[in-house]
């Protein structure tokens, strides 16, 4: 099940502009939840990706995207994958030919 909603990110006069994705949105399934956000920098070129799950743990993606929809579709493709569950601590399965290029926090 996906379920739509906006992350409104606050600013102020010391922060860069941070630019939020209208793809940005929640999705529930496996018992969990995650909650992707998409956003830019004002200025600054590419999409940051960043996922985070039930326990507030973010997986920040090191790459930008070009585009929003590149972001949404590798969170969408890693869920096709391996399921909702892979954006828990330690839930990617080691594969280094992939080279998946994210931290966890």
């Amino acid at each position: 099940m996906i379920e739509e909603a906006t992350v409104p990110i606050m600013t102020n006069d010391n922060e860069p502009n941070i630019i939020p994705s209208t793809l940005s949105r929640r999705i529930e399934g496996d018992g969990t939840f995650i909650e992707i956000e998409i956003y830019r920098i004002e200025g600054e070129e590419g999409w940051i990706l960043e996922v985070v799950d039930e326990d507030d743990a973010a997986t920040i993606y090191e790459d930008r995207f070009d585009s929003e929809q590149a972001a949404l579709q590798e969170v969408l493709d890693a869920i096709a994958e391996h399921g909702v569950r892979v954006y828990l601590e330690e839930g990617f399965p080691d594969d280094e030919e992939e080279g998946d290029a994210f931290t966890i926090h």
